[in-house]
């Protein structure tokens, strides 16, 4: 099973291309572009609780049989809400929420 590639940022809506290396996702593949992870989520997915990770880039030839998604999901995070739930998260390391 391959993944979806989700084509935008659920935040800001930025578009990430299958060849984004800009992408991040959660292990739910929620998908954030880099600057939102960053500077809005801090690193904690508004939907799980996870960390992010790069997106990998799919080949071009992959392109033909695995495709990228088309269904944009666009969820603009609240942000108060979002630091709330992120505080005591972002002190513990991903991999030990």
């Amino acid at each position: 099973m391959a993944l979806e590639l989700r084509p935008t940022c659920e935040h800001c809506a930025t578009p990430l291309p299958p060849a984004s290396t800009a992408a991040r996702i959660c292990s739910f593949e929620c998908t954030f572009c880099a600057a939102c992870v960053e500077q809005v989520l801090g690193n904690v997915c508004p939907n799980c609780g996870g960390g992010f990770v790069p997106r990998p880039v799919r080949p071009v030839r992959s392109l033909r049989t695995y495709p990228a998604g088309t269904a944009v999901t666009h969820r603009p995070v609240d942000t108060a809400r979002h630091e709330r739930f992120a505080a005591g998260l972002q002190k513990v390391a991903p991999e030990n929420r």
